[in-house]
């Protein structure tokens, strides 16, 4: 059973009534996605709200908000930004995201989304989990992340979206057609040489050949922890 919190360096993240716990490839997006000094920043499918604090700690002066069509998770995640050190600088909205942008929200410099992506596999009997995991047409769907994307950035503005490859590229053709094209990608392997586990691209609205990067979470042979992922998690991770 996955705990009931997970604590960082400078917060705590409360998850018992969350669907999605904190996980690995979560903690490397909100670690390495470029957040430059973006002064609005919004996490989208937010869940605990690991994302939205980690982004208040990396960039000192934005104002981030997060959107969770989950009630539940919702509340847990404006618990956690009220527990951090960055409360005043953390908005947290309960409802889906065209609900969201009936708002009229500002446009953003960055948006970040880890977004559901298992199209074909089983559901689980667990329904909130289900739509944290899974796209559908009553949950967040690649086309409506790509769309409002495109209609809510700044023109220089960057989406960044954590996927497995395969998702990526269905995802990537989406974005295309909203005019988004990605200018970055991190493949993430267990290890050097590994099978690629998940793809972290970012995408603006200017057409460029992508710059791609590699990060590897253990060392080759090894169960420890890469020189890499140390370096990148030191910030947050208690163990380094």
């Amino acid at each position: 059973m996955a705990n009931s919190y997970f604590r960082f360096k400078h917060f705590r993240v409360e998850q018992a009534h969350c669907a999605m716990k904190v996980c690995t490839d979560a903690c490397i997006l909100g670690a390495s996605a470029n957040l430059g000094a973006a002064p609005r920043i919004l996490d989208v499918g937010t869940g605990t709200g690991l994302l939205a604090l980690m982004a208040a700690q990396r960039n000192p002066t934005a104002r981030i908000e997060a959107v969770e069509i989950d009630a539940a998770a919702a509340a847990q995640a404006l618990q956690n930004a009220h527990g951090s050190p960055w409360a005043g600088r953390i908005g947290v909205y309960a409802g889906s995201l065209a609900q969201f942008a009936a708002t009229q929200p500002a446009p953003y410099q960055h948006i970040l989304c880890n977004p559901p992506f298992f199209r074909y596999s089983l559901r689980s009997p667990d329904a909130a989990r289900t739509t944290a995991r899974h796209t559908a047409p009553d949950t967040l769907t690649f086309a409506e992340l790509a769309a409002f994307a495109a209609q809510h950035l700044t023109a220089d503005g960057r989406l960044t979206v954590l996927l497995p490859p395969p998702e990526m590229q269905v995802f990537e053709l989406e974005a295309n057609r909203t005019g988004l094209y990605p200018t970055t990608r991190l493949v993430v392997r267990h290890r050097p040489g590994s099978k690629a586990l998940r793809h972290l691209t970012e995408f603006g609205f200017v057409a460029q050949p992508t710059a791609n990067y590699e990060l590897a979470i253990h060392a080759a042979d090894s169960e420890e922890y890469s020189a890499e992922f140390r370096s990148l998690m030191r910030d947050f991770y208690l163990a380094f």
